[in-house]
């Protein structure tokens, strides 16, 4: 998933910086109560310096939940380029995102909460991480259609596949409903994804629009 580019002449040493200091701020006062003037003075630099790298407060917000998007990224990809059965990979895939989202939200409820603004605000941003994810669920998946593990006439359209279907896993408001109600999240994710698992062991034909048999 791509960041945004730099500005001319920018430090990403420092953007790095002040994304560090506004999440810091973000835990201890919530976003309502985090300003530019705040993360200034917990780096001891002006304001003025601060927008030389973001263009407000909502921009440093969208880059503290990107970076956040890229560490689930960096999370999923290890799945891709490990050796192993690609069905084990890819239900290890979808556990391990989902258990870094239960996660933020229990440790991190301030950042988490962004993703909530994120996703009713920033649709580019969403459809980024989801082309990034949905990438590397294709990796894995033709991966897997060369071990012979799957059968699948179109990766592309199996990976939209997994996608859509454990999206419930690992979008933050159902993942905060589900915890709040007590569900058994797991073990539904994990079910939903060895069902897709046994049909593209079955086999999958997509641009027939139907099942192998």
């Amino acid at each position: 998933m791509e960041m945004p580019p730099l500005t001319t002449g920018e430090d990403p040493s420092f953007r790095g910086q002040i994304l560090e200091a506004a999440r810091a701020q973000l835990r201890r006062f919530g976003a309502a109560k985090t300003n530019v003037v705040d993360i200034a003075r917990a780096l001891g630099t002006s304001h003025t310096t601060i927008y030389r790298h973001f263009r407000s407060k909502a921009d440093i917000f969208d880059a503290v939940v990107v970076e956040a998007m890229r560490d689930e990224e960096e999370a999923a990809r290890r799945f891709v380029h490990v050796d192993g059965p690609a069905a084990e990979r890819l239900e290890a895939m979808v556990l391990a995102l989902h258990a870094r989202k239960r996660e933020r939200f229990a440790g991190d409820p301030e950042v988490y909460q962004l993703y909530r603004r994120i996703v009713e605000e920033r649709p580019d941003i969403i459809a980024a991480y989801a082309r990034a994810m949905t990438a590397l669920i294709a990796e894995i998946i033709a991966d897997g259609v060369k071990r012979r593990e799957f059968k699948v006439d179109d990766v592309a359209v199996a990976a939209g596949v997994v996608r859509d279907a454990v999206t419930v896993f690992v979008h933050p408001a159902h993942v905060e409903a589900a915890v709040k109600a007590g569900l058994p999240v797991e073990t539904m994710a994990r079910n939903v994804i060895r069902s897709l698992i046994a049909a593209f062991g079955t086999g999958m034909q997509y641009r027939q629009g139907g099942t192998e048999r």
